[in-house]
């Protein structure tokens, strides 16, 4: 049986990308491979987290700069083919910029750096990333962040709803966001994924939270969905 790899890219100035690689190893679905951002190849990669934590550049803009760096045209393009891509805080303001998900993620509504475990809503477990979860249910995972707020265009947050792509709602809103959006689906194939919630830092009752386990889970029997259709064929 093959061992899934997923990358995790590192930006200067990111400190949730060790985070993210230790919750997928802890948890025992595989390999990690750290992307710098001026990687570009992306061989043997079986799925990217784009992770938490301020990059560069985010004085100008959360994730403006960082969206720019020679990776995220190969994280583009393995979106495009379908790859499973989640960015997690940071990394979906990234992905926002880079226009691998529609919409923005603005200043919270009360102007403030909110950090605390948050009720969410499970609206949906059509992705990669959200199979394992129950539609309907409700997980706590932690928010850690000053730009949460998402927002987006009359049209687009029809669109979102029309064709399922919301992946969880705020029980109690925390930033502001449009709708109680707390993460939204895109992607040829809803194979990309961005939340504010992080799911690395809700693996362990000690963390004070389980929440971020199926997250993992589903990313792992995915990937490995994919592994076993690839070798059969």
């Amino acid at each position: 049986m093959s061992i899934p790899t997923i990358g995790v890219v590192v930006f200067p100035g990111s400190n949730c990308d060790r985070d993210a690689a230790a919750a997928w190893t802890e948890l025992g679905f595989g390999n990690v491979k750290m992307l710098w951002h001026q990687d570009t190849d992306l061989t043997g990669i079986d799925a990217i987290i784009v992770p938490g934590g301020f990059s560069y550049g985010d004085a100008l803009r959360a994730g403006a700069v960082a969206a720019m760096s020679p990776v995220m045209d190969a994280v583009a393009d393995f979106a495009a083919d379908g790859g499973p891509v989640a960015g997690i805080c940071n990394g979906f303001q990234i992905l926002c910029e880079a226009g691998l998900l529609p919409g923005a993620l603005t200043r919270n509504s009360g102007l403030t750096f909110v950090c605390k475990p948050t009720v969410l809503k499970v609206c949906t477990d059509d992705s990669p990333f959200l199979f394992e979860y129950e539609v309907g249910g409700n997980v706590i995972i932690p928010i850690a962040h000053g730009e949460g707020r998402y927002v987006c265009s009359p049209e687009t947050l029809a669109e979102l709803e029309e064709n399922d792509l919301i992946a969880f709602r705020y029980a109690e809103n925390p930033n502001g966001s449009l709708g109680d959006i707390a993460g939204i689906i895109g992607g040829p194939d809803r194979n990309v994924l961005g939340m504010m919630p992080h799911p690395e830092r809700a693996v362990s009752e000690a963390l004070g939270s389980t929440g971020g386990i199926p997250f993992f889970v589903s990313l792992a029997g995915a990937i490995q969905q994919t592994l076993n259709e690839v070798t059969v064929g």
